[in-house]
């Protein structure tokens, strides 16, 4: 026996659709989607209740002539640093893309139904499911596995996320947290204060929540953020908080401004000019507000920090986007401002005519794209990684939206870590020509970094000629990464590489060491005699990195020789930056 059912779209336009008692709510769906000529999306009754796709229709109670809802949505889109997760119109997801870091969902395919937001860490997803349960995929160790919390996770309201943990909001307004413990996974030491919660925000490795009084509860990381108790007595009536990479801005109710943590958290030199302000907006490391009388105030790193030679421009700011590196602002007339780093976004000169009328701009870690009135999209900032759309402009017409990646526009990226090819750093000396012959390309490093992780525990390049260093592991972190030899287990020691504006490796990494590799399951955690020296500190009386290299290593020779040349390539194509000659 079979019914007719009138389908229809929240826009008027409806279709009568049989279907049989038998057959299940997914046949009568399709049926609907293809009368209608549209895409997925999720079958509702007359009470507004999702339609479960697997049931029958006579289990689903539906009656002949009764009126459904066919509601479409948009594909919404989550990325960790190499996959992508898309909730498609009908509640389910696609994922590709690395699978270890969360591209491959097979294993959790089946519960991922009605799923109605998506969050990522630099490693694993998260999903809310439409009864308020939770499911997650990816990197087992960085939040992917949630079940030593799942009995928890009910009622979840919304999601956060640090580099490498969860934190998510229940309907009781208690939270729960999940993932690397110095990232923010861990919040036993403040969960008693986690009541009443209405928003969490995080940096890289920290976590701030808003409770309902208007005071602010942190953890994580101490130095990005984890740490509030210098502000705590003015961390009253805050209204909202924005973060960089490891630093916090919390608006207060009167409009003033309260920061801590680093790069960006001194706002010491501009709190004068933090009054009435109404948002924030922040790149990796520095932060840009609007005031009430429509002017833009900046602090932090000196790209994207320092709008001084732009200030004069900076009038009726209607918003306020980032790069990676640079702000771009768009005034009330509909023209643009930018300012930061000039090879990614900060500098706009070769477009300039074409900004007008913009009517939103999204930003990469390079660059941005800008949609018009018209439609039309105009992008700047570095050419190879999404900021020359010349091949496509043909194409970029009546555009209603722009999805960024971390590393370009539609482009996966190897993670927030890699952040450009070489820091644009003012005081850095230009490699030697020796050094330049070391460069590669950013594939040839995706390779290299992949071969260390998922290889036969060896790393090789062209540049090692043949000879290779054993290496069990290569562990990312933001704006770094540990290498952890086959060795590690017999005499304990490990390398790490990080940015030069980190001071080569910056000192909370190294203090952070122990705690992140126990996290990991390493057999033996490595003392305070055994951190590798950083590049760049030789000069305070400590080894330089190679010195220290030799001695861990004992061996030295070719292995050490070809190391040098597998990371000093590494940092000049990635700006993973040690020491390059000593």
């Amino acid at each position: 026996m079979a019914i007719s059912v009138a389908v229809g779209l929240l826009s008027g336009k409806t279709a009568a659709v049989k279907v049989g008692l038998d057959e299940d709510v997914g046949t009568l769906k399709r049926r609907a989607q293809t009368a209608l000529g549209v895409g997925r999306g999720r079958l509702l009754n007359s009470s507004g209740s999702v339609l479960d796709v697997s049931a029958s229709i006579k289990r689903a109670r539906l009656q002949h002539g009764e009126s459904l809802v066919l509601h479409i949505s948009k594909v919404r889109i989550k990325t960790t640093k190499s996959a992508f997760a898309a909730i498609l119109g009908d509640g389910s997801v696609v994922t590709w893309g690395y699978p270890r870091y969360g591209g491959d969902s097979s294993a959790v395919q089946d519960q991922l139904k009605n799923v109605q937001q998506i969050q990522a860490t630099d490693h694993a997803f998260a999903a809310i499911l439409g009864d308020g349960s939770a499911v997650t995929w990816g990197d087992a160790g960085y939040g992917g596995d949630s079940s030593a919390v799942q009995g928890q996770l009910k009622n979840v309201q919304q999601i956060q996320t640090t580099g490498n943990a969860f934190a998510a909001i229940l309907g009781d307004g208690s939270a729960v947290t999940w993932g690397v413990a110095g990232c923010g996974g861990d919040s036993s030491a403040v969960q008693a204060q986690l009541k009443n919660v209405q928003q969490i925000q995080a940096t890289a490795f920290a976590f701030a929540a808003i409770l309902g009084g208007g005071s602010v509860v942190t953890w994580g990381h101490a130095d990005c953020g984890g740490d509030s108790s210098d502000v705590q007595d003015q961390l009253k009536n805050v209204q909202q908080i924005q973060a960089t990479g490891n630093a916090f801005a919390a608006i207060l109710g009167d409009g003033s401004v309260v920061t801590w943590g680093t790069f960006g958290g001194d706002s010491i030199a501009v709190k004068d000019q933090l009054k009435n302000v109404q948002q924030i907006q922040t790149t990796g490391n520095a932060f840009a507000a609007i005031l009430g009388d429509g002017s833009a105030v900046t602090w932090g790193e000196v790209y994207g920090g320092d709008s001084s030679a732009v200030q004069g421009q900076l009038n009726n700011v209607q918003q306020i986007q980032a790069a990676g590196n640079a702000f771009a602002a768009i005034l009330g007339d509909g023209s643009v401002v930018t300012w930061g780093y000039p090879g990614y976004g900060g500098d706009s000169r070769a477009v300039q005519d074409q900004l007008k009328n913009v009517q939103q701009i999204r930003g990469t870690l390079f660059g941005f794209s800008g949609i018009l009135g018209d439609g039309s999209v105009v992008t700047w900032g570095d050419a190879g990684r999404g900021g020359d759309s010349s091949a496509v402009k043909d194409k970029l017409k009546d555009v209603q939206q722009i999805q960024a990646s971390s590393s370009g526009t539609a482009m996966l990226s190897l993670g927030r870590w890699i952040h450009r090819k070489r820091y644009p750093d003012p005081e850095q000396e230009e490699p030697t020509a020796a050094e330049r012959g070391l460069q590669t390309t950013v594939a040839e490093v995706r390779s290299i970094v992949f071969q260390f992780k998922e290889g036969e525990g060896t790393c090789y390049t062209r540049a090692a000629q043949g000879h290779s260093m054993q290496v069990d592991d290569v562990l990312p972190y933001l704006y770094s990464f540990f290498i952890v030899p086959l060795s590690y287990r017999r005499h304990g020691r490990l390398y790490h590489f990080g940015l030069r504006h980190c001071g080569g490796v910056d000192p909370f990494f190294l203090s952070e060491t122990e705690n992140f590799f126990r996290s990991h399951g390493h057999a033996k955690a490595m003392g305070p005699s055994q951190r590798p020296a950083a590049a760049g500190m030789a000069s305070q009386g400590g080894p330089s990195f190679w010195e220290q290299l030799s001695m861990d290593m004992k061996k030295g020779g070719e292995q050490v020789t070809f190391f040098r040349q597998a990371i000093v390539k590494l940092a000049l194509s990635t700006s993973l930056v040690t020491a390059t000659s000593e």
